[in-house]
This record gives structure tokens, C-alpha cells and sequence, in this order.
């Protein structure tokens, strides 16, 4: 829920907009050496140098992207930073600033978005990205965050969705499918408390999925990985809307197609016990459940024997000719057409 109902409430209209944003974010210092201006002044002045800019954009609505009769302000503070910053890293960059904007109906007091706010502070901190600017305003329809996340890289660094090759290894971090069964089982609860509000919900049990749903982390660490390995992917998207969208997005942009081995998913032992337990297919759940925010990557073959082993890294196919087109193949060797049906915010519900 937002706040306690006993807690001193401040009505955000006692501040006014610039006396908002100047409480908000007096706590933020700079640390990345290419920020010359941060908030302050009209804009923010970067300075890059020799160094490509990589920008991108998200927009998180209440209602739509986030419910917070589960969602902690300070886990979605967190979580709308990771959900740009894995953006950034799935262009082999490194993240260097922010700026965060939000739209805010009067039912929010000061305490509710400092809580907000905190998040987006341990989110810039841990990361090492500086907070630049942003914008504040009125909303009649709850939440609204928009963040743009900034980054920079050698030319030569850069890995965009295009440059897969056919017999390319299909490469993924991490495991699959926690996120989207972390939100079953927090919807599954809030149904629960709806009917009866004593009820406390233990979620000890799930706290690994719940987790991942929650407070996602973007994978910086594979951007030094492969500095570290001496390997340069070919292609490479992040996951945040299903193993099977991501791959066909690498296969359209790099025209190849591609078979995904169902066998070689990578999935976490509680994933797979909650999806028996929900009576839901795990395979499923990783090709469509999204918002792992791991990294999905082509690699040559040659360079297998750089990663082999290493336990952030999952091969799980490969690269074909398009003609052939993309398909899983199941775990009985039949070769089943991968199809888009991942998170569409503009589905009819």
C-alpha cells in the first residue's frame, strides 16, 4: 500500500514544481567524469569524447506496467532505472547518466515519491549513473515515470541486433522465466488479501521469483564479462518480453533464422516448481513470461571455447539460414515454429 495512514502526509502543491524537483533530488551527487552540468541549469552538458552516445527511453504507467498494491515505491524507483539501464548494456555500452521524469496525481504526498526517489537514488548509485535532469508534473490518472538512460562506447564496442550470422551460437545469461512467475504469485496474493484482509501471505517461499518481479538487476556485469573473456557478440537484445520475441527481433534484424533447444532453457529450480505448482508449462513461461531483463547474444563459434563453463552463460542454439526460419526444438526432437506472444501493452484485455 502507499503509506501509513498515520504518518504526516505533505501535499506536493505546497512545494510547487522546481521546489519538487530541488527536494527530490538534493540528495544526488555526480560521479561520472562526462557529466560537465547536471540539474540545475536549462539542460544537461555531457561530454563524451572520442566516444559514441547511446540513448533509450521507457515509460512506465500505473495500471498498465505496475500495480502498487504489491509494488513497493522504492522497489519501482529501483526497477524503472534497471529497465533502461538493461537497454544500454544490451548495446555492449556502458550506462553513465539519467534523467527521470514523472506525472503525479494528488493522491501521492512528498513522502510517497521521497520513498520513490530512494529507490532511483540506490538504483544510480550502485550502477554508477549520474541523475541529470527530468521533469515533473500533474497527472489524473496515477503514476507516470519516463526514463531516459545515457551511455557511451568505443564505435567498435557497439553490438546492435543486426549482425548475427547463419551457425552464430545463440547465447543467454542468467535463467529465464522468474519475473513473470514471481507476478503470479503476487497476484495470486493480492486476490487472496482482497477476499480476506488478515490474511498475511507468506512469501518466503518464493522469494527468488518475487524477487526477480520486483527488483530486477540489469546485467552490467556481462559487459565486463566480456572485456574479461576477450569475446565480442554478434548480435545481442536484453529479455523483457520473452525469450521467443527477443530471438525473432535478432532474426528480422539480422535476416537468419534460428533453433532454440527447449532442453538448454535455463531455468531456476523455483521457477520450475512454481509453474507445477500453477499449473503452467515452464518453456512457456520463458519463451513469453519476460521482464528478466538477462541478455540474449549471438556469438561465433570459434570463440565457444572462451565461455564454456562459465556459469552467467547458457548456450541454447544457434543461427540458421532465414529460409529455414526460427524454431524451438522440443525435448522429443520435433521442431515447433517460435511465434511472438510476448507482454503487449496494446492487447485487448
Amino acid at each position: 500500500m502507499l503509506e501509513n495512514k498515520n504518518q504526516e502526509k505533505t501535499d506536493l502543491e505546497s512545494l510547487g514544481e522546481f521546489g519538487l524537483i530541488d527536494h527530490l533530488t538534493q540528495q544526488f551527487t555526480i560521479e561520472q567524469k562526462s557529466t560537465i552540468k547536471g540539474i540545475g541549469d536549462d539542460a544537461a552538458v555531457l561530454d563524451f569524447k572520442d566516444n559514441k552516445t547511446i540513448i533509450s527511453t521507457d515509460l512506465l504507467i500505473e495500471g498498465v506496467h505496475f500495480d502498487l498494491s504489491y509494488m513497493p515505491l522504492k522497489h519501482l524507483g529501483y526497477k524503472a532505472v534497471m529497465v533502461n539501464l538493461s537497454d544500454i548494456y544490451a548495446m555492449n555500452a556502458k550506462a553513465t547518466q539519467i534523467t527521470v521524469s514523472l506525472a503525479v496525481s494528488n493522491r501521492f504526498p512528498l513522502e510517497a515519491l521521497e520513498e520513490l526517489y530512494a529507490g532511483i537514488a540506490m538504483a544510480a548509485k550502485i550502477y554508477n549513473v549520474d541523475l541529470v535532469g527530468g521533469d515533473t508534473t500533474s497527472s489524473q490518472t496515477g503514476l507516470i515515470i519516463s526514463i531516459t538512460a545515457i551511455g557511451e562506447a568505443k564505435d567498435k564496442d557497439i553490438v546492435y541486433r543486426s549482425g548475427a550470422k547463419e551457425n552464430d551460437l545463440l547465447v543467454v545469461t542468467g535463467d529465464l522465466g522468474g519475473a513473470y512467475m514471481g507476478l503470479q504469485v503476487l497476484e495470486r496474493e493480492k486476490a487472496v488479501y482482497q477476499v480476506n484482509p488478515n490474511n498475511q501471505p507468506d512469501l518466503e517461499p518464493y522469494s527468488y521469483i518475487v524477487e526477480r518481479q520486483l527488483k530486477p538487476e540489469a546485467r552490467r556485469d556481462v559487459f565486463d564479462l566480456f572485456q574479461k573473456l576477450e569475446v565480442h557478440p554478434t548480435s545481442m537484445i536484453d529479455i523483457s518480453d520473452g525469450l521467443s520475441s527477443e530471438i525473432l527481433h535478432l532474426c528480422k534484424n539480422s535476416k537468419v533464422g534460428c533453433n532454440l533447444y527447449e532442453d538448454k532453457i535455463p531455468l531456476d529450480p523455483t521457477v520450475i516448481s512454481a509453474c507445477e505448482e500453477f499449473g503452467i508449462d515452464s518453456t512457456l513461461v520463458a519463451l513469453s513470461g519476460g521482464e528478466d531483463y538477462e541478455l540474449l547474444f549471438t556469438l561465433d563459434q570459434k570463440e565457444f571455447p572462451k565461455i564454456k563453463g562459465n556459469p552467467n552463460l547458457t548456450v541454447v542454439g544457434h543461427m540458421t539460414a532465414e529460409n529455414e526460419g526460427a524454431h524451438l526444438v522440443s525435448r522429443n526432437n520435433s521442431k515447433i515454429p517460435l511465434t511472438a506472444q510476448g507482454w503487449n501493452s496494446f492487447a485487448k484485455t
